[in-house]
């Protein structure tokens, strides 16, 4: 069903440039992030000089994803303490930019403790600064080698699962190189899939209100020059009661200690959907993103996002008259409920894989045992 519609790019590079760099121009060091609020129509850098303005860049979602937040934090504890301002003060307000996402504040309290370490060892401030750099960029590296074992892993999964290949996968925001210092998390497995000549289509979900998905999954998976389909996201039953999904794949910001997993909003219907027709639904991420001290669902605090992403559309080259610089849908004074993210129950996830491995089925004691494994500290 559906694959006359299909769209297949030609162009092989997930991004035309970095999602995040480090740089020191003559009048000091800068965190470069390209700006996802603009794409698809447009790839724009943001610079950012000091940590407040990379606060703004998260809480605005110009850098985005899980793992990309973790790194993003770090670069902003170590511009802190380049341009010398208060790593403290920095390393809290990166912190509480976007309370779900658990990697933001495991990759600020990494570069905050090698700031805090040189100089506890008798290390000046510049000592002190390179150090935090050094974690950031350390973190930097060890992401894009997870994002590989952790595609690699996937594949193996979905090849057990399903097979024969030819898999028809359905995703939901956007797990890709966008918000990873590789090639992704659930993207990633799917893009090996392809690579592998074992993918027959993704089925990318709009994941409204903002369309990470529309505008920013579908766009990687255009230039990597993937066979996929955009569907709006009401419209993933029908999908599955048509038996077109042979499986759902999706990233996370945390993952409580018992299993469960918030992500975008629209995930936990989608993990009903793929329970009811018997489709496995397998979460990508790394082990950081599994936060010990959060023990259930329950415990994990969901940001709420301001009503006029649900009350106003953006449209690129459009006037707008809405108060979040967009244009109104709903009547003046509408009541928006915006959730960024929902929790599903570990019952309804077949898997979770990370770079250690796959997780199945989901208890808190093989995910404790899979932290324990790969050596990560209790958060």
């Amino acid at each position: 069903m559906a694959d006359q519609y299909a769209q297949t790019g030609e162009d092989t590079r997930p991004t035309g440039m970095p999602v995040i760099r480090w740089e020191e121009p003559p009048e000091g060091p800068v965190v470069v992030l390209l700006d996802q609020t603009r794409l698809p129509t447009e790839e724009v850098e943001l610079v950012c000089t000091d940590a407040s303005a990379l606060v703004e860049a998260i809480r605005s979602l110009a850098v985005r994803g899980a793992p990309l937040l973790g790194i993003a934090g770090a670069y902003g504890v170590a511009l802190a303490a380049a341009r010398g301002f208060d790593v403290d003060d920095a390393a809290v307000a990166l912190s509480g930019a976007r309370p779900t996402a658990v990697n933001l504040s495991v990759g600020v309290r990494r570069a905050a403790s090698a700031y805090r370490s040189a100089l506890a060892e008798g290390g000046d401030s510049g000592a002190a600064a390179a150090a935090a750099l050094g974690a950031a960029r350390a973190l930097h590296r060890e992401d894009a080698e997870a994002s590989a074992r952790m595609a690699a892993h996937g594949l193996a999964l979905l090849e057990e699962l399903l097979p024969g290949g030819g898999h028809r996968i359905l995703t939901h925001c956007n797990s890709g190189s966008l918000v990873s210092g590789g090639e992704g998390t659930a993207f990633a497995v799917a893009l090996h899939a392809h690579r592998a000549g074992r993918l027959r289509r993704l089925w990318v979900d709009e994941t409204r209100p903002l369309l990470q998905g529309a505008r920013l999954t579908a766009y990687e998976a255009a230039r990597s020059g993937m066979a996929y389909t955009l569907l709006t996201d009401n419209a993933a039953g029908s999908l599955f009661a048509a038996g077109e999904v042979d499986a759902v794949l999706i990233g996370a910001d945390r993952i409580a200690a018992d299993g469960s997993v918030a992500n975008k909003v629209g995930s936990y219907p989608l993990a009903v959907l793929a329970r009811y027709h018997h489709v496995p639904f397998i979460v990508v991420a790394p082990v950081t993103t599994v936060d010990p001290e959060t023990p259930d669902g329950a415990a994990i605090e969901v940001e709420q996002r301001p009503g006029y992403e649900v009350t106003e559309v953006t449209a690129p080259q459009v006037p707008v008259t809405g108060a979040g610089g967009g244009i109104p849908v709903a009547p003046l004074g509408t009541q928006a409920y915006n959730p960024a993210f929902d929790v599903t129950p570990p019952e309804l996830v077949t898997a979770i894989v990370t770079e250690e491995g796959a997780v199945s089925p989901v208890t808190a004691e093989a995910l404790a045992e899979l932290c324990a494994r790969s050596g990560q500290i209790a958060i």
